[in-house]
């Protein structure tokens, strides 16, 4: 995909419309949209109103270029998820990057990936030995990506460590944020390169979560995973907290079983 900036010629395409000239070229439509997916990749799930904002167009265009993008099979409509109390009415309705939507990025190598692992999980007998194995690989591998970002994080202030470790993971790829929410905050990665692996080995999953709690240096519980079905990849900070240690002085975290990690609790 490519993804240049077409905001003005969109908006001159609307001017042109409204005043009877002849409508945009094929190929600008179609760069507007790439923007459109592109920033719900890196926003996450986004309303019409949310997406005109950030691509200064209207929100008719917008929802003309979702609407193709929904019959392509790129994005899908969802409710919008609401954390705490809900207000009255419906909820807004976000467009959410579908797996052949995310395929159109940088995911060409998840099936490398996967063969990879299960290669790792066969050699080493398959089964819980399997499983081990690849969560030992998965550690080793998010340990040695969390020392490109110890000291970012290290280096900024106590209240801004969940954002620096956020603009480092971005840096990465991941696309990620920082946002507060009740009583903590919330890292939202809005993209991640390896989620068609980490649907099938949720210990890529596991490991990110320890790396994060050991990073920040405190307990950190996985809310949502795009790996499995969600639109972001939640993870919560409380406001306090302790890293316990154990003997093997390996961090425990809150996390989810091997079976529903990444599932919001029910």
């Amino acid at each position: 995909m490519k993804y240049a900036s077409e905001a003005p010629n969109e908006r001159a395409a609307e001017l042109a419309a409204r005043s009877g000239a002849p409508a945009s070229a094929p190929e600008e439509q179609h760069g507007t949209r790439n923007r459109v997916a592109r920033s719900i990749l890196d926003h996450g799930p986004s309303t019409a109103a949310e997406l005109a904002l950030r691509l200064e167009l209207t929100q008719a265009a917008v929802r003309r270029h979702l609407d193709t993008l929904v019959a392509d099979g790129v994005v899908e409509p969802r409710e919008k998820r609401v954390y705490g109390a809900r207000g009255r009415g419906r909820p807004a309705k976000v467009f959410a990057l579908t797996d052949c939507g995310r395929d159109a990025f940088d995911q060409a190598y998840d099936k490398l990936a996967v063969d990879a692992l299960h290669w790792i999980e066969q050699s080493a007998g398959g089964g819980e030995a399997g499983r081990a194995a690849v969560a030992a690989f998965a550690r080793a591998r998010l340990a040695a990506q969390a020392e490109g970002y110890r000291g970012s994080v290290e280096a900024a202030a106590p209240g801004r460590r969940t954002e620096a470790l956020a603009d480092a993971l971005s840096a990465d790829g991941y696309a990620a944020t920082a946002r507060s929410a009740p009583v903590g905050e919330q890292l939202c990665q809005h993209h991640c390169p390896v989620a068609h692996a980490a649907e099938r080995y949720p210990q890529l999953c596991e490991a990110e979560t320890e790396v994060f709690s050991q990073l920040l240096g405190t307990h950190v519980q996985r809310l949502a995973t795009i790996a499995h079905g969600d639109g972001v990849c939640t993870t919560f900070i409380p406001k306090t907290g302790k890293v316990e240690k154990t003997d093997t002085s390996t961090t425990k975290t809150t996390t989810a079983s091997a079976s529903t990690a990444g599932r919001n609790p029910e």
